[in-house]
């Protein structure tokens, strides 16, 4: 474990706030920018999210079933690795919704405001 320990838990979280940056950038600073320009950093953008959530993902996994290590994966640890991986992406899956609706809610409040 000493050789994960080192680089992860720094590096995502300054990843995650460069994630956010980038977003601020494309957003506001490039906005008569080249279309295609701006298409790319979306998709690169997206790439790095995804790349973001497969690391919290490996390292949440690892962590929870993982115990020692060896030249083979046991099918105790095989079975818990896909039961976590399941369970983070449903829970993820679970969590955009949950904002998408509520995103949605707080537009339609504002929309019959302005009414």
């Amino acid at each position: 474990r000493s050789w994960r320990g080192g680089g992860t838990g720094t590096g995502t979280r300054s990843g995650a706030g460069s994630g956010t940056g980038m977003d601020a950038a494309s957003g506001a600073g490039l906005g008569g920018a080249d279309p295609q320009l701006q298409r790319f950093i979306e998709v690169e953008t997206q790439k790095q999210r995804f790349q973001q959530l497969v690391h919290q993902m490996t390292e949440l996994c690892w962590e929870k079933c993982m115990d020692k290590p060896g030249p083979k994966l046991d099918s105790r640890a095989e079975t818990c690795f896909m039961n976590c991986v399941e369970r983070f992406i449903d829970t993820s899956q679970f969590i955009l919704n949950r904002l998408e609706q509520t995103q949605k809610s707080k537009s339609s409040f504002s929309e019959s405001l302005s009414d």
